[in-house]
Parts: C-alpha cells; structure tokens; sequence
C-alpha cells in the first residue's frame, strides 16, 4: 500500500486523504495546530465542487449547516442604508443558488470526522525537512523521528512549508492584490436577523453576517495596503493594525475595534495569489492554497480545494500510483480551471465578479476527464 503524506488539516488536505483511502492509498495528515483550528470565514462551495462534496457523502449535511440569508443591505461610511437586496449577498451570490454556504470551521470538522477512522492524523506537528531518493521521501519532523513516504503532497495554505522546502521562497510564486482582510467572530451586538450588512469607507470596509442562529457575527474587514514590512507582518502587530484602523471607522467602529481586539480567533493575512509554472517536484506536489490560492477575493478557494483533493487522487489511482504520471495528469486537468477561477478575484477591483464568469468557472471542470 502506498503511503502519501499530506502536510495540512484543514479542508484540501483531509478531503485528499478520503479519496486517496477510497482508492487504496494509506494517508498521513500532518498539522501544525493542537487540532481542527476554530473561526474563519463562511466559505462558498459552488459548481463541480458540489458534486464532490455529495461523492463524499456529505451534501445533505453541508447543506443542514449552510448559511440562510435573508439579504444584505449595503451601508454609506456613516452607516445608513444606500442599497439592499433580498435576491443576492457579496458573500455568497445568488440566493436562490443551488450553491452553498457554509462556516469553514463547519466543513473542517465535517470531513475530518468523516475520515479519521480511516486516515492517520498527526495533530501539533509540522515538516521541518525533505529528502528524496529514487525509493521514497525521507520526511523530518519538529517532534518525532524522520519517517519515509512514498509520497508528500502540500495543502498547507498560503504559507506553505511543502511549497518552501520544494520550491524555494514565497516571495518567487506570491502576488500580492493590494489588500489585507481580516476575520473574527463577536457576540451579535447589531442584532442582526439572517442579514448581511456592508460598508465602505475609503480603503477600507467589511461585511458583517449573523451565524449560529444568529447569536454570533462573523466580521470580515479589509483595508488597502501595499506588502507590509516583515516586523508588521507580526500577529499581535497585524491585530493591533486592524483594531485601530476600525476605531477610526464613522460607524460602529468602537464596537467593532472592541470585538477585533477581544476575539478568540482573529485572523489577519494578505489577499495574495499562488501562481506557479508548475505545482510538482519529484515526488512532491501541491494541492489548494499551498499550489493555487486564488484568494477570497475570488470566493473559489474552497472549491479549488475540493475539486482539487478529487482530481488529484483520481489521477493517482488512475495510474496506479504514477506520480510522474499522475501529477502530469493533475496539473493538465487542474490548470484551466485554476485559471478560471484566479481571475475572478482580479475581474472587478472593488467588487465581486460578473454572475456570469462565477458560473462559467465553477463548472469548467468534468469530474469523470
């Protein structure tokens, strides 16, 4: 049996590891966090996505979960209302969508709960190096002795380890978009019923959507900014950058600086894209945000993850697990559709992509190629 070791517990990575069993792999998953980490965005799931998601036999339970908006209203910088729709939300689309929504932590322990009796997790732990030969990758770890897999696939986001220690720096494969967009989560103080509410104000803004039966909001803020320098790059530096950019908001930013500086699972990164010529090396590739993101700008990365997960595994087995081959296949299959989906974060500066382009990239892949 063919051992494949995939570095990231969020969704790409254990949604890999189900198919990879389905089709007779033996998986690893490694992650850095103590366990399923809390908090984030609600995360569309659209297209040929879906159709993974229902293989996997988790469809009617995503769609339990999914978010049930009303509408949104969109808010002038000193906060009344200039517009609103009960058809449509910036987060999500089209209300009437046979597409969903659902809270990432939601998703997260969905699958992992649907593959942990059969996938090896290794929680609290991280790839620190690589070493291939013709017989496999030696794989060490932060804690724990060296171990050797046939294979090792990064899904481990942005910020990629895998992609790191194969590739080279983030900096040769990251373009940055312009912005920084954090998440956090604060008690519903705006007593919002199944409703959305968005404001701009100068080079920043944010949505906020009531979730858990609406006890909890989620609030995503982005503000306008070239990169960064390192030393502001810091977590506690990019929290204190956000609380005071919302206290200087016209409306409701004293509540909303409060909640940001008390939350739990703050959550501060660049809206950047991974683009590479090529997402494998020898035994290695990359899957999801680790290979791909296409940031949430675009509203596709969980999709690309998915969709992503299927073709990967798919092409492994197909080739009786081939990685020449079966990367060549990936990256064929895969790359028109990344495409697709990357530009839709660059089509509308400012705003979200024509319905029409959603439609066009979500279902610009055949699972059964």
């Amino acid at each position: 049996m063919r051992t494949v070791l995939i570095s990231g517990g969020g969704i790409a990575g254990p949604v890999l590891a189900y198919w990879l069993r389905h089709h007779g792999f033996a998986p690893t998953v490694v992650e850095r966090a103590p366990g399923q980490r809390p908090g984030g965005q609600a995360v569309d799931v659209r297209g040929v996505a879906l159709e993974v998601v229902e293989r996997m036999g988790l469809l009617e339970q995503a769609s339990r979960v999914r978010t049930r908006m009303r509408g949104m209203s969109i808010l002038a910088p000193d906060g009344h209302e200039v517009d609103r729709s009960t058809e449509a939300t910036f987060s999500s689309g089209r209300l009437d969508s046979e597409d969903i929504e659902v809270l990432r932590e939601d998703l997260v322990r969905m699958v992992y709960e649907h593959t942990r009796a059969g996938v090896e997790y290794l929680f609290g732990n991280s790839i620190t190096a690589l070493d291939e030969d013709e017989t496999g990758v030696r794989v060490d770890f932060a804690h724990g002795p060296s171990r050797v897999f046939d294979l090792v696939v990064g899904a481990d986001g942005l910020h990629s380890t895998v992609r790191r220690l194969a590739f080279g720096p983030e900096g040769r494969f990251s373009h940055h978009l312009g912005s920084y967009l954090s998440v956090f989560s604060a008690d519903n103080f705006l007593a919002l019923d199944d409703w959305q509410m968005w404001l701009r104000d100068g080079d920043t803004g944010f949505g906020i959507m009531p979730v858990r039966d609406n006890t909890e909001l989620r609030i995503a803020f982005g503000f306008e900014s070239a990169p960064l320098a390192h030393e502001l790059r810091d977590a506690d530096t990019l929290q204190q950058l956000v609380v005071d950019k919302l206290a200087s908001m016209r409306w409701e930013g004293t509540r909303l600086a409060e909640a940001a500086r008390k939350a739990p699972d703050f959550y501060c990164d660049a809206m950047a894209q991974i683009r590479m010529d090529q997402w494998s090396r020898g035994r290695v590739t990359l899957l999801g945000d680790a290979g791909y993101c296409p940031s949430p700008l675009s509203g596709q990365g969980t999709s690309l993850a998915l969709v992503g997960a299927h073709v990967l595994a798919d092409c492994l087995a197909q080739d009786n697990g081939d990685h020449r081959t079966a990367y060549a296949r990936y990256e064929q299959r895969m790359r028109p559709f990344v495409t697709l989906n990357q530009a839709l974060a660059t089509e509308n500066p400012g705003g979200p992509a024509s319905e029409e382009s959603v439609t066009h990239a979500k279902n610009a892949l055949s699972l059964d190629s």
